[in-house]
């Protein structure tokens, strides 16, 4: 049992109608957006007055909770029972008092009042982690022969036979009650650091205005940036603004390696009280992760990073620049007006998974009906797309769809997510029915190549196409090499602590500029302000080896894509088949268990060589499009 509940944000029946496609609405008022594009809370709470009693009885289910302490032992199998049963009540308690607030606050992040419920929900959460810290040790005192006796003799304790038998897996890292207590009142400490990092980067931050080419001036704030890249046909104006935007997280730069350093020695903190012998081995343990799958990862994507530089390569020479900076990634090579309004996107998304099934499309098609997206932009709106589980409820995607082919994409992904919620949902119970990060990003990404060879089949435009190719390929170099370009430094950083090494402004912005020179070769010309990009990714200061995840997630659903669409018909049945049992399975078991099951081995190099040589295939495609284009 984990006794802090995870509520992940994965960040994702009426038949769709094929009428004349809607428009955006111009409205940014969220009363004047047709309800079906907006959430309906009722399914979690009909009244304000209603999650009021819902958080009573969460409260009151907390302390009966923590009474049972001392009683497992002599309690026997009804009581780890009695045990697991509350936990599964309060869990499902907590999902609904904490995503009736929070997804009100994020679609109108205005409204204090709802603020300060939402704050409500994250005290009680803080209570309930120290009320039963004494849980896990109490349980690990019991002999696990003892408790694996008592699971074969209760059929009702068989749902909770992987949750109890992977904490005496981590027993060698489980303190005694008084040491589990004194980590869990460090709990807020520890989070210090990221909301140091918020506040600095965030709320503190005075981002610089720039005059423009065109005598325009332009107050770099990150959407301002962003825009600016993808924009701006100048490349002298984007290199001022890269090194004005990226310039002033380096001018506090000693501030925040002094906050990074604190997250390092945090790590390296709780990995020697729990006994582990490096941060890595600490971080992966919870999910049993081989530290082989982190440096196979790394390894072989360095080695790999001939098609990575060759896009680059390609972008230079298309955009006819004489030098290629990374300034230089965001800017279209190629424009198009099409636009992909949000029910034309609904229904290419869901013609795109016909191959899995109608089983999945049947449900695709039930979430995509109505009350569950809330899909348009409006006034106080959180940026952004994420999916958000409600046990019992099911899925809510939030999008701030937008009718660009980006917004299509993401629609697809998102949905990818909620699916793989629904399918958990539905074929779990309560203690299984959450899924790791670590097979998140698989649903994901797969429905995203799913749409893009739908797309691909109805077009034979080579403009058209080199644009959709162009997506997928800039999808591989954001979420897998630049991922592992991350978690490589990460993994490097932890090791300076590890060692004893001083952490400094100086010592991290060389790593940090060294791993770009790895990873883009001569395809590149690095400015120097770019050392300080470390300072800008939010994710080091937050939580540690977190970013990989998001590499190994694509590798596993390239190769999973490959097997349900190539080959022998009854091959590809039998890996979709497998697929479809991943997103059933929801936390059953550990992540690389599942996977496979699903046929990926992440610990093999010829997993992560798969992605490589699918980077390498979609540039070569490119490069015949471009071929074609006038």
């Amino acid at each position: 049992m984990k006794m802090t509940l995870a509520i992940s944000t994965v960040l994702c029946a009426a038949a769709v109608s094929t009428a004349a496609v809607a428009a955006k609405p111009a409205t940014r008022n969220r009363a004047e957006i047709p309800a079906e594009f907006r959430w309906d809370f009722a399914a979690i709470y009909p009244s304000w007055d209603a999650w009021e009693a819902g958080m009573k009885d969460m409260d009151a289910k907390m302390d009966a909770f923590a009474a049972m302490k001392g009683t497992l032992a002599k309690g026997g199998a009804a009581q780890l029972l009695k045990a697991y049963q509350a936990y599964d009540e309060i869990g499902k308690l907590q999902y609904l008092t904490y995503r009736y607030p929070q997804l009100q606050r994020d679609v109108d992040t205005r409204d204090q009042a709802i603020a300060g419920r939402f704050q409500r929900v994250g005290t009680a959460f803080a209570k309930f982690a120290t009320a039963t810290a004494w849980f896990v040790p109490e349980l690990l005192a019991i002999p696990e022969a003892t408790v694996t006796g008592w699971i074969a003799a209760t059929p009702a304790l068989a749902p909770y036979r992987f949750t109890i038998l992977d904490n005496y897996r981590q027993q060698a890292h489980v303190l005694d009650d008084k040491g589990e207590r004194l980590l869990s009142l460090a709990g807020q400490f520890n989070s210090a650091p990221k909301s140091i990092y918020s506040e600095l980067a965030t709320s503190d931050i005075k981002f610089p205005t720039i005059k423009l080419s065109d005598g325009k001036e332009v107050v770099l704030s990150p959407g301002n940036y962003g825009a600016l890249l993808e924009t701006s046909p100048s490349q002298e104006d984007r290199g001022r603004a890269a090194a004005a935007h990226v310039g002033t997280f380096g001018a506090t730069a000693n501030t925040y390696a002094a906050i990074y350093n604190g997250v390092l020695q945090r790590d390296w903190f709780i990995a020697q009280a729990r006994n582990f012998s490096t941060t890595l081995d600490a971080g992966l343990d919870g999910n049993a992760i081989p530290r082989q799958v982190v440096e196979t990862l790394i390894d072989a994507t360095r080695a790999g990073s001939a098609p990575f530089q060759r896009y680059a390569k390609l972008r230079k020479r298309l955009l006819g620049l004489q030098t290629y900076h990374l300034y230089d990634s965001f800017v279209p090579i190629y424009r198009s007006d099409k636009t992909y309004p949000y029910e034309q996107a609904r229904e290419l998304a869901m013609q795109s998974v016909a191959p899995l099934g109608d089983e999945y499309t049947s449900r695709y098609k039930r979430f995509v009906s109505g009350g569950r997206i809330d899909v348009y932009e409006n006034e106080g709106k959180k940026s952004g797309a994420y999916n958000a589980g409600v046990y019992g409820v099911g899925p809510y995607l939030l999008m701030n769809y937008n009718d660009t082919l980006d917004a299509a994409f993401t629609l697809a992904h998102e949905a990818g997510h909620a699916m793989h919620t629904v399918l958990s949902y539905e074929n779990q119970p309560f203690v299984t029915a959450d899924y790791t990060i670590f097979v998140a990003e698989v649903a994901s990404t797969t429905n995203e190549r799913f749409l893009l060879e739908k797309l691909l089949s109805q077009t034979s435009d080579p403009k058209e196409r080199f644009l959709l190719l162009q997506h997928a390929v800039d999808s591989i170099v954001g979420t897998f090499y630049t991922q592992v370009l991350f978690a490589d430094f990460e993994l490097r950083a932890h090791r300076l602590v590890e060692k004893g090494e001083p952490v400094t402004t100086e010592v991290l912005n060389k790593l940090y500029a060294d791993l770009l020179k790895e990873y883009w070769g001569d395809a590149l010309t690095v400015d120097d302000f770019y050392k300080f990009t470390w300072a800008r990714i939010s994710h080091f200061f937050d939580t540690p080896y977190y970013v990989f995840q998001y590499a190994t997630c694509f590798a596993s659903s390239a190769q999973l894509y490959n097997a349900m669409t190539t080959g022998a018909p009854e091959a590809r049945k039998a890996a979709t088949d497998r697929y479809l049992t991943l997103l059933k399975s929801g936390g059953n078991d550990h992540p690389m268990t599942q996977l496979k099951k699903a046929g990926v081995d992440l610990t093999q190099r010829a997993t992560i060589q798969a992605v490589i040589e699918q980077m390498d295939k979609l540039v070569s495609q490119m490069e015949t499009e471009a071929a074609k284009i006038r």
